[in-house]
């Protein structure tokens, strides 16, 4: 149980010691420094512990925000101030401080001691979290006006509707915004109330999202209206996880595994249902499914991509980011662009509609469209900035990029090589060959026919070409398109060699194979932004690289028959999820895996 220290005279009358334990504090009581210092070695190293003034005025929701939240391991709001584990050698030593210092000795003038360890935290350089309070109150009155002025600033504002306000994102989708999260909201704090926890909720989203892609596989009229409902009950959930989180500040490791990957593993398995149904009804959409897998993975490559590119560069500014600010202050300019770039709720009520009222062709044709445009606008939009603006790229930018590239032993050795001769080459050479050497591989499988040994031709040639994309730091104004390059060079050719096989079981093997290179893909992005790095380099060579995949599916092709190839690519899609999902089953569980809540593309 974490405990809060009350330090200073108590006041009369005043709720702060009942409002803490309303938020699972266990109370201790201080007079001044020299005393909360001996409580505060009481407190094992591992627990959270707060140090509150008891003179303290406020919401109990400013509170559960600075004293709460998992996410930072110190955090401090006007009157309070908390450490987690990982923050309690820097608390101890500034409560030492102000022990020695002889301040603490009495706590009747105007800066209490929590607020006097903050300012000893920030000026030891220590990152404290100080939460954005809005229309909160949370402060330490010096006299009885200015209490009762407090006093009346709590009761102006609704303390349950600013927490139900804070739960719905700030930044959200049309769709999302005005038909979801209305209810959504009540529904979370339904959750909270009965104890139920974002994970739960989380996986009941995933199984509605199954058991519509089961409804959708039974490829009848019946099974789509069914199936459609569910996925926008699912979406339902899934909108209603998030809030729950943000609620009841409920974050975790696992929690931030599960969220990170299971709204990729619902929409690709409704495809699958999708493309099953249409097989039972005599329709083959394989290649329209796993054609929407491809495009929809690329376009999240490339806003992880150019997010990170430009995550920490300096001088980033560039007169089409100004442009779009202009439009952002125009009200109906924000909800239009929002809407154009198809975020996950306009998608899945596209796709919820489509499955109910159309065949699952056209539900793939529809959201191949929309992908297609959206991804054009998006990418368009960013190139224009990335050649506009006059942004310095770090170190950390090019190591990011180059784990997204993903880049395997065969491609690392070519980069390798060349690292000298390419540092004199123009600096749009890592996108442009990239691009080159994935469109030559991709239209070689797709044009060549199954079985020739052109695709592996072009597959030793784009080993060569990927290799010289990654063979300096990638840095150049447009080097973050280099891995969304690379993704659609490698899930082209799977989809292209299989669809020329012409054999049942062909384009459903393709796309379970896509489907565990993706996730291997989305676990790296997650690992990146919560700062723990790339996957382990075995695992990377363990799976081949990129270059490895994509050589080893033309050798396959030219090698074998076309039902031999089929087995091959399940035997092999098969090798990469076991190997790619234990080792991520294991880096999430591990104690050690960052508390990482991406708030993602507009929901």
């Amino acid at each position: 149980m974490p405990t809060a220290i009350l330090t200073g005279q108590p006041v009369p009358g005043s709720s702060i010691e009942g409002d803490l334990r309303s938020l699972g504090f266990e109370v201790r009581t201080a007079a001044g420094a020299a005393e909360a210092g001996t409580l505060l070695a009481e407190v094992p190293a591992d627990q959270r512990v707060a140090v509150v003034d008891a003179r303290f005025v406020g919401h109990v929701h400013a509170l559960r925000l600075g004293l709460t939240d998992p996410r930072f391991p110190l955090a401090a709001v006007p009157g309070a101030v908390t450490a987690q584990g990982a923050g309690r050698q820097a608390l101890t030593r500034a409560v030492a401080r102000e022990n020695s210092s002889g301040t603490g000795a009495t706590l009747v003038g105007v800066e209490g001691l929590p607020d006097r360890i903050a300012t000893a935290l920030d000026s030891d350089g220590t990152d404290v979290h100080r939460p954005e309070l809005g229309s909160l109150v949370a402060a330490v009155p010096a006299d009885p006006q200015a209490r009762n002025e407090a006093r009346q600033a709590v009761d102006a504002v609704d303390d349950e509707a600013v927490r139900l306000k804070s739960a719905v994102k700030a930044r959200d989708g049309f769709f999302t915004t005005f038909f979801i999260s209305p209810y959504s909201r009540y529904l979370a704090r339904w959750c909270a109330r009965r104890g139920l926890t974002p994970n739960q909720v989380t996986t009941a989203s995933l199984l509605t999202a199954l058991i519509a892609a089961g409804c959708a596989a039974t490829g009848t009229r019946g099974g789509f209206v069914a199936a459609g409902v569910l996925l926008l009950f699912s979406f339902v959930l899934d909108c209603t996880d998030g809030q729950l989180a943000r609620y009841s500040l409920q974050y975790s490791t696992l929690g931030a595994w599960l969220d990170a990957t299971f709204d990729r593993a619902k929409e690709y398995a409704y495809y699958a249902g999708l493309a099953l149904g249409a097989a039972r009804g005599g329709d083959d959409v394989w290649a329209l499914a796993l054609g929407a897998m491809v495009l929809q993975t690329c376009r999240h490559v490339v806003d992880f991509s150019f997010n990170e590119a430009n995550h920490d560069a300096t001088a980033n500014t560039s007169p089409t980011a100004a442009l779009s600010d202009k439009l952002d202050s125009v009200g109906w300019t924000v909800w239009v662009r929002r809407m154009i770039v198809l975020p996950i709720g306009e998608r899945w009520a596209m796709i919820a509609v489509l499955t109910a009222v159309a065949t699952p062709r056209i539900t793939f044709c529809a959201l191949l469209a929309g992908c297609a445009f959206a991804a054009t606008y998006t990418t368009a939009g960013r190139v224009l900035r990335s050649v506009t603006r006059r942004a310095r790229r770090t170190d950390r930018a090019a190591t990011a990029l180059a784990d997204l590239a993903d880049s395997g032993p065969l491609a690392q050795a070519v980069a390798k090589a060349l690292g000298g001769p390419a540092r004199g080459l123009p600096g749009f050479t890592a996108p442009a060959v990239a691009l080159l050497g994935g469109a030559a591989v991709v239209a070689t499988a797709a044009l060549t026919g199954f079985g020739g040994p052109w695709t592996l031709v072009a597959a030793l040639g784009y080993t060569l070409t990927s290799g010289l994309a990654v063979a300096c730091p990638l840095k150049g104004a447009l080097d973050w398109l280099v891995p969304p390059f690379l993704r659609a060079a490698e899930y082209g050719t799977v989809l292209a060699l299989a669809a020329e096989a012409e054999v049942n079981g062909a384009l459903p093997a393709a796309f379970g194979l896509v489907a565990a290179v993706a996730y291997h893909h989305y676990d790296t992005v997650y690992r990146i932004r919560g700062n723990a790095g790339a996957p382990p380099t075995w695992l990377v060579r363990a799976i081949g690289g990129h270059e490895g995949r994509t050589l080893a599916v033309a050798v396959l092709a030219a090698l074998l028959t076309a039902s031999q190839f089929t087995l091959a690519l399940t035997v092999l899609a098969v090798a990469v999820a076991v190997v790619v999902l234990v080792e991520s089953i294991r880096f999430w569980a591990s104690a050690g895996a960052p508390a990482v809540h991406d708030e993602g593309e507009p929901a």
